[in-house]
């Protein structure tokens, strides 16, 4: 029987793939809601995060002195390939990959969807994600600071979706679409636009730091 968060992940980013088929090799080099990342960086770092299983991971961290940037850094310059195409061709390779880190599952879905969309709100592309995997989502990154900072950020907050189930906290509201408040929660600052409530300053300063 499939894992349905395996099978959200590869949903996921066969979509994304799908997304990105046409795009042309200017706007691969567009920025993304990642600081200091093209859309074209991101995409690797995906396809990086889909290739490295536990072993892999540690000796990639212990070769880089435990400095976890540095270790993206090195694995995602692995994934990225001569030219765009080559870049998403390698993507598409690990679609339906069940390699990942010592991470839970859930964490990988939550980094798919989220890296997803860094990549797709500059470019102007949408995906109505189904309401059960963004909120599956938002139910993890609101008790977690693993990877990135996001309980820490909405501490103090009431967060409340607009479009499906998901609530938590208590204090001051923060309230709009499941995506937007996911992708508050980790850090992406253009996303508190589309959030509303007496709460969506404060959590608006905390946004950046700690974002990945």
């Amino acid at each position: 029987m499939t894992d349905p968060v395996w099978a959200s992940i590869h949903a996921e980013r066969a979509a994304l793939a799908a997304d990105l088929a046409g795009l042309t090799e200017e706007r691969w080099a567009t920025p993304s809601l990642c600081s200091g990342l093209t859309v074209r960086e991101v995409l690797a770092h995906l396809t990086a995060s889909a290739s490295l299983n536990a072993v892999r991971w540690m000796a990639g961290v212990i070769r880089c002195r435990f400095d976890f940037d540095r270790q993206v850094a090195v694995r995602l310059a692995e994934h990225l390939g001569a030219t765009p195409a080559e870049t998403l061709e390698r993507f598409r390779s690990v679609v339906a990959s069940t390699t990942k880190p010592p991470l839970p599952v859930v964490a990988m879905l939550g980094e798919t969807l989220v890296h997803g969309e860094d990549i797709r709100r500059p470019l102007g592309l949408r995906r109505d994600h189904p309401v059960e995997v963004v909120t599956r989502v938002a139910a993890y990154y609101q008790g977690s600071d693993q990877v990135v900072v996001a309980r820490s950020r909405v501490a103090g907050l009431r967060l409340v979706a607009d479009d499906g189930p998901f609530t938590s906290g208590t204090g001051p509201l923060v309230s709009g679409p499941t995506l937007a408040l996911v992708m508050a929660m980790t850090g992406r600052t253009a996303c508190c636009d589309d959030l509303e409530g007496e709460g969506v300053e404060l959590l608006r300063s905390r946004c950046g730091a700690g974002a990945a």
